[in-house]
C-alpha cells in the first residue's frame, strides 16, 4: 500500500491548500475523486474529506453499494457529524428500499443496515449525517474544493472493515439509492444525474458529473452506449452473445446474458454453463495463434506461455453487432510470472446469480459513464486502443495539476 498512501496523500495536500464555501446555490461540472488499486486484495480505493476538523479516510469502491458507511470510531473521528433521528425525512430516504422498515420511534435514532460486498456481510448501522469535501469544477474556474453539508452516512462497527484493503475504513456505494454517493452530490452540487469511473492498476478516478472537462470531449464523445439496467443497486446490462476472435459462441441456449458490473470482484466471472463453452473456444482460439497451453496457477483456470505478444480478441455484443465492448491484451490476461500468463476469466459456480460478472480487470482503461437519468452506460473499450490510458487521460486534462 505503500504507492497508495503516497498518491492518496498527496490529494489530502491539495485540500489543505484550499478554501471551501457552502454549496447553496453553486452550480458545478463534476467532483472529482482520487482512486488508487490496493496491490494485496485487487480492490479499488478512494479517499474523502469529511468533519471538523477536516479529515481523510479511505474508501473501497463498491459500484452496488447503497450508500457510503465507514468505522466512525478508528479512522478519521468528526466532532461534526449529527446522528439522524429514526422519525426524520432522512431515515425514510435511506429505508426507502427496506420493505416494513417504514416505521419509527420518537427519539430513537436511525439504524439501517451497511453491505461489505466483499464478503456479502450485512451488519446494522446508524445513519449520520456531516460535512464532506470534495474537488469540483466551476464553469468559470478550474480546480476548487466545495463543501457539502448534511452528507447522508452510516456508521458502522469495526469488525465489518473484514476483507478490505488494508487501511480502508468502510465503503463508497455508488448504486442507483436516493443517498448513494451519486445521488446526494447531484441533488446537492447541482450536476446531472451520472458518474464516470475509470479504473487504473495505478492512477485512476471516480467522478460525478460530467466528464468532458476531464477526459476531453474527443474521448468523452466517442462512447458507445448500451442500456444500463438496474437491480436494487447494480448494475447490468445485457450481452446478446460473446465472440472470440470473431466467432460467435453457442451461448445462446444458456438464456439471457445479463452482465453485471462489479468493482469488488477482480475478474469476470461466468456462471459454469456459459464458462464451460467459453473456456473451450478460447482454448481452439490461443491454439489457432500458436499459444503453449501451461500449469494452471489458482484461481485462474486457463495460463499460457507469456511469449508471443497477442492474444485472442473477447467481445461482448451488446444490443447489435454495432455495440461491442471488445476486451483484449491487458485486460484479458494477468502476468503470473515471467513465463506465464492466465486468462482473467474465472468459474463462478454452479450458482452464481448472474451469467457473467464483469470484474475490476476487465473495466480498467475502459471509461465508464453510468447515466442514471437516461438509464444508459457509455464505455470507451479500451482506452489502450486510442494510445491513452485512465492515468495519461488525467495528465493530460486541465486537471493535470491534481496528479
Amino acid at each position: 500500500m505503500a504507492s497508495l498512501s503516497q498518491f492518496l496523500l498527496f490529494f489530502s495536500f491539495l485540500f489543505c491548500l484550499k478554501n471551501t464555501f457552502p454549496v447553496l446555490g453553486f452550480q458545478s461540472n463534476f467532483a472529482l475523486f482520487p482512486v488508487a488499486k490496493d496491490a494485496a486484495t485487487l480492490q479499488y480505493v478512494a479517499r474523502i474529506s469529511h468533519g471538523a476538523p477536516l479529515g481523510s479516510t479511505d474508501l473501497v469502491v463498491d459500484l452496488g453499494g447503497s450508500f457510503l458507511w465507514m468505522d466512525c470510531n478508528s479512522g478519521h473521528v468528526s466532532s461534526s457529524y449529527r446522528l439522524i433521528s429514526s422519525c426524520s425525512v432522512n431515515c425514510s430516504r435511506a429505508k426507502f428500499h427496506d420493505l416494513g422498515s417504514t416505521s419509527c420511534l420518537l427519539n430513537t435514532n436511525c439504524y439501517v443496515s451497511p453491505y461489505n460486498g466483499v464478503t456479502g456481510s450485512t451488519s446494522m448501522g446508524e445513519l449520520v449525517e456531516d460535512v464532506i469535501a470534495v474537488d469540483s469544477v466551476d464553469p468559470s474556474d478550474v480546480g476548487q474544493s466545495t463543501t457539502v453539508d448534511h452528507f447522508l452516512f452510516a456508521c458502522a462497527s469495526t469488525f465489518h472493515l473484514q476483507g478490505l484493503a488494508s487501511g480502508a475504513k468502510g465503503m463508497m456505494g455508488l448504486g442507483k439509492a436516493s443517498i448513494s454517493l451519486p445521488s446526494q452530490l447531484s441533488s446537492s452540487i447541482g450536476h446531472p444525474q451520472k458518474f464516470s469511473v475509470c479504473l487504473s492498476s495505478s492512477t485512476g478516478v471516480l467522478l460525478t458529473g460530467s466528464g468532458d472537462t476531464v477526459f476531453g470531449t474527443k474521448i468523452a464523445r466517442s462512447l458507445a452506449y448500451t442500456p444500463l439496467i438496474t437491480k436494487q443497486n447494480d448494475y447490468f446490462i445485457n450481452v446478446q452473445s460473446i465472440k472470440i476472435n470473431g466467432r460467435r459462441l453457442a451461448v445462446h441456449e444458456q438464456g439471457k446474458l445479463e452482465a453485471k458490473l462489479s468493482t469488488v470482484v477482480p475478474y469476470t466471472t461466468m456462471v459454469s454453463s456459459v464458462y464451460a463453452i467459453f473456456s473451450k473456444a478460447y482454448v481452439e482460439a490461443a491454439t489457432k495463434m500458436n499459444m503453449t497451453r501451461v500449469e494452471s496457477v489458482a484461481p485462474f483456470g486457463l495460463c499460457f506461455s507469456s511469449k508471443g505478444p497477442l492474444v485472442p480478441e473477447i467481445d461482448l455484443v451488446l444490443q447489435s453487432e454495432m455495440v461491442k465492448w471488445r476486451i483484449q491484451g491487458r485486460n484479458s490476461m494477468v502476468k503470473v510470472s515471467e513465463e506465464s500468463m492466465c486468462l482473467g476469466f474465472l468459474d463462478g459456480g454452479l450458482e452464481q446469480s448472474s451469467p457473467i460478472v464483469l470484474g475490476g480487470l476487465q473495466m480498467e482503461d475502459n471509461l465508464l459513464e453510468f447515466d442514471i437519468g437516461s438509464s444508459m452506460l457509455g464505455f470507451s473499450s479500451s482506452l489502450l486502443l486510442k494510445e491513452t490510458t485512465c492515468s495519461s487521460s488525467l495528465q493530460d486534462s486541465t486537471l493535470k495539476q491534481f496528479f
